[in-house]
């Protein structure tokens, strides 16, 4: 197979890696994006004339424009478990496959997680600048983790792992999941209950705004917001104004409405924030966990098979048509 990757020189090393690339080459010719833009629509069609799969990063979606563009593509390929920028419904209605990883990130977000809430409970990145400023910060009161509840917003792999390290600090642990059989907290419970409220849960039409005006005025005055999921799931207008009031302590975003899921910049620039750059699965062994999901993939389809990870293989025809033929 001959294979589109899409990654620019600048992301090559963050979200793919030799290793991968290297495993790819032995089951693929592999065609790099040399045009150091993030290409979509028909650029990327083009730009991909001729393979059978394109492997895509997170900032490249796969649009209706690139599928209707791309006579030769079979499959695209999401190195990663988001598939929200991809037009599955396109992809299907043109014949092509659509592919995700599996989530290796895990203990990469839920490590981060747990070092967003020793920094909120400590000041630790607010003293940073002021030391690097060249003054001397005062020395200010914290909270103890060992003292304080968790409150977990979903419950899924990232929860549950960051569940056990806070845990093993002490922390108290309640937990709201519509998904759980049983010992789910309401999300009144929760966000009444917990010192630190965590949002680890799915973004969905019906979590769209989980967290707005009447849920902040829900939380303990002088408790903390992270978001370690989607932007989407925290109306952030909402979220500045019980920053302003007082009555949340302080956030630490990870994800935010902002491109590619960053937070915004009226958020990232508060002394009372923690901003970063969506960088929760972004460890050497997260994001080759999931270049290496790629590679498999393009093996199987290499060997004729249907590869695991497949998002609509019903509609695949292009597919389909290859393996009969």
């Amino acid at each position: 197979m001959k294979v589109y990757l899409t990654h620019t020189e600048e992301a090559f090393a963050g979200y793919y890696g030799d290793r991968p690339l290297a495993a790819l080459q032995q089951v693929a010719e592999v065609v790099r994006n040399t045009s150091g833009k993030v290409l979509q629509g028909q650029a990327l069609a083009e730009a991909a004339a001729g393979c059978q799969a394109i492997v895509a990063f997170r900032a490249t979606p796969g649009t209706a424009e690139t599928f209707a563009h791309a006579p030769d593509l079979v499959a695209f390929l999401r190195g990663a478990v988001d598939i929200s920028t991809i037009d599955v419904d396109a992809a299907s209605a043109h014949g092509v496959l659509v592919t995700r990883a599996t989530p290796g990130f895990t203990d990469a977000v839920a490590e981060l997680g747990l070092g967003m809430m020793i920094d909120l409970a400590r000041g630790m990145t607010r003293a940073a600048e002021v030391f690097h400023a060249g003054t001397v910060p005062e020395a200010a009161m914290g909270r103890q983790l060992s003292a304080s509840t968790l409150g977990l917003i979903g419950y899924g792999r990232i929860a549950r792992r960051l569940a056990e390290m806070a845990r093993g600090v002490g922390m108290r642990i309640v937990v709201h999941d519509p998904g759980l059989p049983e010992g789910s907290a309401s999300l009144e419970e929760v966000l009444g209950a917990a010192d630190f409220v965590v949002c680890l849960a799915a973004s969905t039409p019906e979590t769209d705004k989980l967290l707005n005006a009447a849920r902040f005025a829900q939380m303990k005055r002088g408790s903390f917001l992270v978001n370690l999921s989607r932007g989407q799931l925290v109306h952030e207008a909402a979220l500045e104004e019980a920053l302003d009031s007082g009555h949340l302590a302080g956030a630490a975003l990870d994800v935010g409405m902002a491109p590619d899921q960053m937070p915004p910049p009226s958020l990232a620039r508060r002394r009372d924030v923690i901003a970063t750059p969506h960088i929760g699965g972004l460890t050497p062994t997260a994001t080759e966990h999931q270049a290496m999901d790629t590679v498999r993939q393009i093996a199987a389809l290499a060997a004729g098979q249907m590869p695991e990870g497949a998002v609509n293989a019903e509609a695949a025809h292009r597919l389909k048509r290859l393996l009969k033929a």
